[in-house]
C-alpha cells in the first residue's frame, strides 16, 4: 500500500450543509482551486458517510472527514477501517481520547484496503474554545497553548500524521514537531470575511506563511459576501493569496 501523498494545494473547503446536492454544487464550482473538502457531522448525519465520500470523489474532490472520533480504542479502530477508503484524504480523532485510541486508529488506517491510506489527524483544542472556557467550563488548567502542545505531543507519540490546531499555534508546533508533521488549521478568515464563531483566527496567507499544511475555510467561500461574487470567485481569490507562499 502506498504512503500518503502531500497535497500541494492547502485549501480545504468546509461543506457545512445537510444537503448533498448543495455540497456537490460547491465542489463542482470550486474544485479547480481546492485541495480537498471538509465534511462533518451535519452532512454525514443527513446523507450517510460513504455516499458523501463517493459523491465528492466522483466530482474529483478529496475528502477531509471531520467526524472527530472518540471512544474506546476498538470502537475507534473499527470506525477508522470503515472510513479508510479511496477518496478520503484524511480523517480525525480527538487527542484527549488517549494514546491507545489514537494508535488504534492509525493502525486501522494502515491496514485498510485503500490504495493510498488517509492521513490520521488529532484534534487538540477546538478553535471556538476561549481561554476562560477551557479553564472554567472544560476544567483544563493552564493556557490554551499548553493544552494544545501536550495533546499534540501525545498525537506524535501515537504516530498520527499531524493535528488540527489554531493558526496561532502553528509556529510553535512546527518548531517542536518538524516539517513532516501536518498542521491543519481551521479558524481561517480572509480579510474580507466575518469572523463568525471562530475566536483564534488568521488570514489564509498568514497561516500558510506561518507553516500550515492545510487551511480550512467554510462560509467565506461557500457563502461569500456579495461584493466577492460566487463560491468560485471566492475560492480563486483565496488561492491567489496563498499560492505565492507555497513551498
Amino acid at each position: 500500500m502506498n504512503q500518503p501523498k502531500y497535497e500541494y494545494n492547502p485549501i480545504l473547503i468546509a461543506l457545512d450543509t445537510p444537503f448533498l446536492d448543495d455540497a456537490k454544487r460547491i465542489v463542482d464550482q470550486t474544485r479547480q482551486y481546492a485541495g480537498g473538502y471538509k465534511v462533518g457531522l451535519e452532512l454525514c448525519s443527513s446523507e450517510g458517510v460513504l455516499p458523501v465520500i463517493r459523491a465528492i470523489s466522483e466530482l474529483g474532490g478529496s475528502v477531509f472527514l471531520d467526524l472527530k472520533f472518540k471512544d474506546i480504542p476498538a470502537t475507534v479502530a473499527n470506525a477508522a477501517k470503515v472510513v479508510s477508503v479511496d477518496g478520503v484524504l484524511m480523517f480525525n480523532v480527538h487527542c484527549d481520547g488517549g494514546t491507545a485510541m489514537m494508535s488504534a486508529a492509525k493502525k486501522a488506517a494502515e491496514e485498510s484496503a485503500a490504495q493510498v491510506r488517509p492521513f490520521v489527524i488529532g484534534v487538540t483544542v477546538l478553535t471556538s474554545i476561549s481561554q476562560q472556557e477551557l479553564n472554567d467550563e472544560v476544567g483544563v488548567p493552564g493556557t490554551v497553548e499548553s493544552a494544545v502542545f501536550r495533546l499534540a505531543a501525545n498525537a506524535k507519540a501515537s504516530r498520527l500524521d499531524g493535528v488540527v490546531c489554531s493558526p496561532q499555534e502553528i509556529i510553535a508546533l512546527r518548531q517542536a514537531f518538524g516539517a513532516e508533521f501536518l498542521l491543519i488549521t481551521p479558524g481561517i478568515r480572509p480579510e474580507w470575511a466575518a469572523a463568525d464563531d471562530q475566536k483564534r483566527i488568521m488570514t489564509p496567507a498568514q497561516a500558510v506563511q506561518a507553516g500550515a499544511s492545510y487551511i480550512v475555510i467554510g462560509r467565506p467561500i461557500t457563502a461569500p459576501p456579495a461584493k466577492i461574487g460566487s463560491p468560485k470567485d471566492a475560492a480563486r481569490l483565496v488561492w491567489e493569496t496563498v499560492a505565492p507562499y507555497l513551498r
